[in-house]
């Protein structure tokens, strides 16, 4: 294993882990806010700023200390602290001088923040994920620049602890999902907690004492901190893939096959957010075992299945992302949820977001789903298990719902698609009856 720092993950460093911890906080003063409405009076919470930021560290590090521990106790002489390139199809050249040969190799570089050219010139005044959590405590304002998961994770986070947010994006529309009701019942909530500019594309300049966007017909606001969170992309730079052989994209990510983690022909692999294709912490571990199994049995190279694709974002509402959802509805069905008037959702003042489940036509097994309101993190997983094992949305109603849960609103959109189903092909869809409670 070669890598300059060992610092651990991305996800345990400055990913996952603290943006989760700083999400637990604002939730924590968002929920002291929100008491009243269940007739709990309280008072504004107050922000210890350092203090957040001190227990995220905190708990950041102890999760970065377990990944470190492991590394520890692998034998002498795995861990080489150097930074590598290659030097020819079987060889590489590290920083310090030192050449190893391999027989195989898996590039897992991991990825690093994108930053546009016009925001290099704002020096401290500009954070990205990996220099936020090092502040010694909250920015009085920050302007975040990508509506993506990371963005609006982040903004909530800081908005809910006090810090004045707006977020700016290109798109016209959040976390890439399609406009219509769906992107509007995750927009509008999070749009009552801070600013959302849409179809902008702001120009950031020096200002006193931070930072100033201007954008569309002569808008302008000022910050103490920009976040740029426009995406992030492979650490590939100064790796000398020619020299591997290796045939590479139009963006200089190598090409490589999703089922075995080959790159090309070569004894090559690759994994993880090096290939820019499924930059979540699951699926890079998912690729860490094709890339290390084919890795060591090459040239004996096996393609191995891939698990149901699964993304969440940690706003409130969640959004999430299950299976495989269809451009278009041609050969799918689809069944609804609005949780805006679910009863647990409402008795918990958190009825937010629309939730759709695709099923394939006629078999009406599930395919996928696009999910935005309160539980989706749980909910989600549900839905993306029953895809892997092949469950149809009359299966799903068989098993038990318990009332009231906010589980128990999956039934609407799995109902919906069954009537569906039975109106197509009447007679029945499956080999089972419906379940008794949708038949009465």
């Amino acid at each position: 294993m070669i890598d300059p720092y060992f610092a651990g993950t991305t996800c345990a460093t400055v990913g996952c882990m603290p943006s989760k911890l700083l999400i637990a906080a604002g939730e924590a003063a968002h929920r002291v806010r929100q008491a009243g409405t269940f007739g709990v009076r309280t008072q504004e919470p107050v922000i210890d700023g350092p203090a957040v930021l001190s227990r995220l560290r905190d708990q950041r590090d102890a999760f970065v200390g377990a990944v470190q521990y492991s590394l520890e106790d692998l034998p002498d002489g795995i861990c080489l602290k150097a930074r590598a390139a290659f030097s020819g199809p079987d060889r590489l050249h590290l920083d310090d001088s030192r050449t190893v040969s391999f027989r195989t190799a898996v590039i897992a570089t991991g990825a690093e923040p994108v930053l546009p050219e016009p925001y290099h010139d704002l020096g401290d005044r500009i954070l990205t994920n990996e220099s936020l959590f090092e502040l010694e405590d909250l920015p009085e304002s920050i302007g975040v620049i990508g509506a993506g998961p990371l963005g609006l994770e982040l903004a909530q986070a800081l908005a809910r602890l006090g810090v004045r947010v707006e977020v700016f994006d290109m798109d016209e529309t959040l976390a890439g999902l399609e406009p219509g009701e769906i992107e509007a019942s995750l927009r509008e909530p999070l749009q009552a907690e801070f600013p959302i500019h849409l179809g902008v594309k702001p120009e950031p300049s020096r200002a006193e004492d931070g930072a100033r966007l201007r954008w569309g017909d002569g808008e302008e606001a000022t910050f103490t901190h920009l976040l740029v969170s426009a995406g992030r992309k492979p650490q590939l730079d100064g790796l000398n893939l020619n020299a591997a052989g290796i045939e590479t994209d139009d963006h200089g990510t190598p090409r490589f096959d999703a089922k075995t983690m080959q790159c090309g022909a070569s004894p090559v692999f690759i994994a993880g957010d090096a290939d820019h294709a499924l930059p979540v912490l699951h699926e890079a571990s998912a690729e860490g075992t094709i890339a290390g199994a084919n890795a060591a049995r090459w040239p004996d190279v096996a393609p191995m299945t891939r698990k149901t694709r699964l993304q969440i974002m940690f706003t409130e509402p969640n959004f999430a992302s299950v299976g495989e959802v269809p451009d278009k509805k041609d050969g799918h069905v689809a069944g609804r949820v609005d949780y805006r008037d679910q009863g647990r959702a409402k008795a918990m003042a958190r009825n937010q977001g629309i939730c759709e489940i695709y099923a394939a036509r006629g078999s009406g097994k599930l395919t996928g789903a696009v999910l935005v309101g309160p539980g989706i993190e749980h909910i989600a997983h549900l839905l993306a298990w029953s895809i892997e094992h092949g469950a149809s949305a009359n299966e799903l109603l068989s098993n038990p719902f318990y009332h009231p849960t906010l589980e128990e609103g999956l039934k609407t959109a799995l109902q919906d698609i069954c009537k569906t189903l039975s109106l197509e092909k009447p007679g029945g869809f499956d080999e089972g009856p419906l379940p008794g409670d949708w038949q009465a």
